[in-house]
């Protein structure tokens, strides 16, 4: 990989398949190269796309669904056996911080027996965190776990779940993550967005193209489908715009590269 792009690891939905892994990519620059999230098959997802288990400098995890996830602890294995030796970060909301600790302990990743360090770094919603000097983002609650609140008493659960606004040497990079509802589709609406990838399993289509006419990027990446609905968006995507202008919009799959 080149060390300014994004590649899709995975763009599948929460339904399992065999045509896609679930979704990830890895965002690079400079000297970084950063996971964005680690659901199941996340191991496997990365060697698929070549992907040494080594490169990754940072694991960063938008929320707690097994999609994206709970591959963690069999990928940090995965690093152990192959004898990494460079530090990993793994970057979480800071009200996460605990169960991530919890869920590594309990899968029997002691840090002192892996060979390299593990550094569980948390961030704040709203706020700037740096992984290098070109290099931040910033996470915002969005409303997708808000069905779950009801819940909250009965184990202590926390419901945070980011969206990221990355920067890049100046260029703005929007990943909705999983949301709930229209309206985290404008949570940095007040930044210039270069480019927006977001899901589209749980927002439709024509809210997501009048939230892509309204923030104007210069393309929109489609991620997190299942393979039903792939047939559905080619369609939808060919009736909202013309063919020589087909390319705004591009429905995302394992491997596809964007330059930054």
């Amino acid at each position: 990989m080149n060390k300014s792009e994004i590649k899709f690891i995975g763009t599948g939905s929460g339904k399992a398949s065999l045509n896609r892994y679930f979704s990830s990519f890895i965002i690079s620059f400079q000297d970084y190269n950063l996971l964005v999230d680690a659901g199941d098959g996340i191991s496997r997802a990365l060697l698929s796309q070549k992907i040494l288990f080594s490169y990754i400098n940072g694991i960063l995890l938008t929320h707690l669904h097994p999609d994206h996830y709970s591959g963690l602890a069999s990928l940090i294995v995965q690093m152990k056996l192959i004898g990494r030796s460079n530090d990993l970060h793994i970057i979480v909301n800071k009200n996460l911080k605990q169960v991530v600790e919890e869920f590594l302990y309990h899968s029997y990743i002691f840090r002192e027996k892996m060979g390299f360090k593990i550094l569980i770094e948390t961030f704040k919603h709203d706020e700037i965190f740096k992984l290098n000097d070109v290099f931040n983002f910033i996470g915002k609650q969005n409303s997708h776990l808000n069905k779950y609140e009801k819940y909250a008493d009965e184990r202590d659960l926390d419901f945070s779940c980011s969206s990221i606004l990355f920067e890049i040497n100046k260029r703005n990079i929007f990943y909705t993550g999983d949301i709930g509802s229209k309206e985290d589709l404008y949570l940095f609406k007040d930044h210039k967005i270069d480019l927006m990838i977001s899901e589209i399993t749980h927002v439709n289509f024509e809210d997501l193209l009048e939230a892509y006419k309204n923030l104007k990027p210069e393309k929109l990446y489609l991620t997190h489908y299942s393979d039903e609905d792939e047939e559905n968006l080619i369609k939808l995507k060919s009736e909202s715009y013309p063919e020589e202008k087909n390319n705004v919009i591009i429905i995302a799959f394992d491997g596809l590269v964007i330059q930054i």
